[in-house]
């Protein structure tokens, strides 16, 4: 009994051909088409790739590779420090920054405060500021010029003492006791004086 298939005669029950063979190990080797689905059709189109970021000049990436760290200060001397670091065993020697009031350092040693330092490889440590860590049982200002300024009223009060002034000029002085002394002419002036 014969079959016919593709033009050709093959003979029932008999071995396939060599041909034949290879054929198939071929098919089976190669690569399965790949089937396009709907969501290939409807997905975005790929974004390009970002190009890959030039190296860092030698001196930026040093810059980059600054670390920030806080620190007590052990003593101050001019626009130098001691600096205690942890991690560091003993004082590091530090530099104040141009910008840095010495005295604010000074004043942060004092209190107990921790400073902040910049670190950068191959130079010494850098303070930068000072950092307040508790709230301070006594404030200290020391200026040319000091400036309070309330936009609607400005109180100072101690107690049972105290003092507000109001936008509008009035002033209200409280206290148990108000003395008043003058080194020299001590004058009141006033369209209308009142006592009692």
């Amino acid at each position: 009994m014969t079959a016919r298939f593709d033009g050709g005669s093959v003979q029932a029950g008999a071995p396939p051909a060599a041909e034949e063979i290879e054929a198939e190990a071929e098919a089976a080797e190669a690569p399965e088409a790949r089937r396009v689905t709907l969501d290939d059709v409807l997905a975005e189109p790929a974004a390009p790739a970002e190009p890959a970021a030039a190296p860092l000049p030698a001196r930026q990436a040093q810059l980059l590779g600054a670390a920030m760290r806080t620190a007590r200060v052990a003593s101050v001397i001019g626009r130098t420090a001691q600096i205690l670091v942890r991690g560091a065993e003993g004082p590091v020697a530090a530099e104040i920054a141009p910008e840095v009031d010495p005295e604010v350092i000074a004043d942060a040693h004092a209190r107990g405060d921790a400073v902040l330092v910049e670190i950068c490889e191959g130079a010494l440590p850098l303070i930068v500021g000072a950092l307040t860590t508790q709230r301070p049982k006594a404030l200290h200002f020391k200026a040319d010029t000091i400036t309070v300024e309330g936009a609607q009223e400005l109180l100072l009060r101690s107690g049972r003492g105290a003092i507000r002034i109001r936008e509008d000029g009035d002033i209200e002085v409280v206290g148990s006791r108000i003395s008043a002394a003058s080194r020299g002419l001590f004058r009141i002036v006033g369209r209308l004086l009142r006592l009692n």
